[in-house]
């Protein structure tokens, strides 16, 4: 019986490889942006203060649904309320009370959310940051970048065998590059652009403050792959590689 035969990973005379790297980079507009909205309160009475911020809280969240399917996903995060001890005296006497909810809010229609982001920043007590662009992890464009990339390393493969003057066999191989640990493309750091805190009493749910005129940032999509071929053995004795 035949003992196999190992491996030849930098391919044989007969079927000599190329490896190759593709890389595709498109700049695309976001499909979504979030914010991050903080609805603070603070007093002297526990309760008060809780109450202040159960109130401020629902008040947020009610003016984020009016807006209704051009909000994707509404979230709470994290809720604190914590005390501030007096600085002078002794015990535990306790000088304020802070209370604080932190909300996000994920939006496909960029022309709300500029009148929702002045409106929220005209709350009492509310801190509005973002926006922060970004594509939706299924977005189409995550696909089309990984495609453009194997054709630049089809086409890049092809260009040195015919520096060689010869052609491509086969495919041998195609990785995305640390498959591994496949990074997540796509999505943008933060703008950077937006922030608003709003520390007066404002009245209802903010519907005189003006809309805030916001730019979408292009995203920026990356993809890269690793390919090997076999080629048709060259004739290198006869001049045709330049």
């Amino acid at each position: 019986m035949d003992t196999p035969s190992a491996p030849t990973p930098y391919g044989t005379p007969d079927a000599p490889r190329v490896a190759v790297r593709g890389e595709a980079h498109l700049e695309v507009d976001p499909e979504i942006a979030r914010i991050g909205i903080t609805v603070s309160a603070r007093g002297t009475d526990r309760r008060d203060t809780l109450g202040d911020l159960t109130r401020r809280n629902a008040t947020a969240l009610d003016l984020i649904k009016t807006y209704g399917e051009g909000v994707e996903k509404l979230e709470t995060g994290t809720f604190s309320i914590s005390p501030e001890p007096a600085k002078h005296g002794r015990g535990e006497r306790v000088r304020a009370y802070h209370g604080r909810v932190h909300l996000t809010a994920e939006l496909n229609d960029f022309t709300a959310l500029g009148e929702l982001t002045t409106r929220l920043a005209d709350l009492d007590l509310t801190r509005v940051d973002g926006p922060w662009w970004a594509l939706r992890p299924d977005s189409p464009h995550h696909g089309l970048a990984r495609q453009q990339a194997v054709r630049e390393a089809v086409t890049r493969a092809r260009e040195y065998a015919e520096a060689l003057g010869t052609s491509l066999a086969a495919l041998v191989e195609l990785a995305d590059i640390g498959a591994e640990n496949t990074p997540s493309y796509g999505y943008g750091a933060p703008a950077g652009g937006m922030r608003a805190a709003s520390y007066g009493g404002a009245a209802g749910l903010g519907a005189d403050a003006p809309a805030l005129d916001l730019e979408p940032q292009r995203q920026h999509v990356y993809a890269t792959v690793n390919a090997r071929f076999t080629m048709a053995p060259p004739e290198l004795g006869t001049g045709t590689a330049r």
